[in-house]
């Protein structure tokens, strides 16, 4: 039997001509920067030294599902646990310049066969904060995933935590919504304000980090010259209306 005509009239999604499917992140691998340096989480070698970073600020918890920890072998058994799920993968971050170890990020809805990754899980200490090592820390991830040959990478967080929908936007990722009632964290409920970046964007944001990272883009004072937002704003499909 034939086609219908309104059979053939649907529309179907673009063609993606040589699709391989991506590895996945090696677990081992470190990624390092100019400013800044990827270790795979462990809990011996970088614990410690996050509780340290951590200590006194329990605000940072504020938006994630764990946190805050009272004691330092507390914080370490949750890292012990945590980097013994496969789900995800987290990096403890270095700034090269002070060599302290400031803060942590991860991979998770790591999904080679849809061609699409997430970072989450970030909590920089303020001695990382606003720093160039911290920015960069986002930019090797990004740059890892569609080097590797992903698609797609997302970044998700409460809609209620307006600094970092401002870092997502910030980075060049392109607003997609708010998913209602996603979660419920802490006893609270949690909407889930969602940003991505796709592969064809990818070369003009790289261009945009490279720019922004540079010295030159810097005064004598330490001040930017040219702002990432406005950067990557070139290449951003969308922008968070609360912004």
């Amino acid at each position: 039997m034939g086609k219908s005509k309104s059979d053939t009239a649907r529309p179907l999604g673009a063609p993606v001509p040589n699709w391989h499917v991506p590895p996945e992140p090696d677990r081992t691998a470190v990624l390092k920067g100019r400013y800044c340096r990827l270790e795979p989480l462990d809990a011996e070698r970088h614990a410690a030294l996050l509780f340290r970073a951590y200590e006194g600020h329990d605000s940072l918890w504020d938006y994630l599902p764990y946190g805050p920890f009272s004691s330092a072998s507390q914080y370490h058994r949750w890292v012990r646990e945590t980097v013994a799920d496969q789900a995800h993968l987290f990096y403890a971050v270095f700034d090269l310049e002070t060599e302290i170890c400031g803060g942590v990020l991860s991979f998770l809805r790591i999904a080679p066969a849809a061609g699409s990754i997430e970072v989450g899980n970030i909590n920089f200490s303020p001695a990382l904060q606003r720093t160039w090592a911290a920015t960069e820390a986002l930019f090797l991830t990004m740059q890892w995933a569609f080097e590797a040959g992903y698609r797609r990478f997302e970044w998700k967080c409460n809609a209620l935590n307006a600094p970092s929908r401002a870092a997502g936007q910030r980075l060049g990722l392109s607003f997609e919504g708010v998913f209602r009632q996603a979660l419920v964290v802490k006893g609270r409920n949690r909407d889930t304000a969602w940003f991505a970046a796709i592969d064809a964007e990818w070369p003009a944001l790289k261009e945009a980090f490279g720019m922004w990272l540079d010295r030159a883009n810097f005064d004598a004072d330490g001040h930017q010259i040219e702002r990432l937002s406005d950067l990557t704003g070139l290449v951003r499909v969308t922008s968070d209306p609360t912004l």
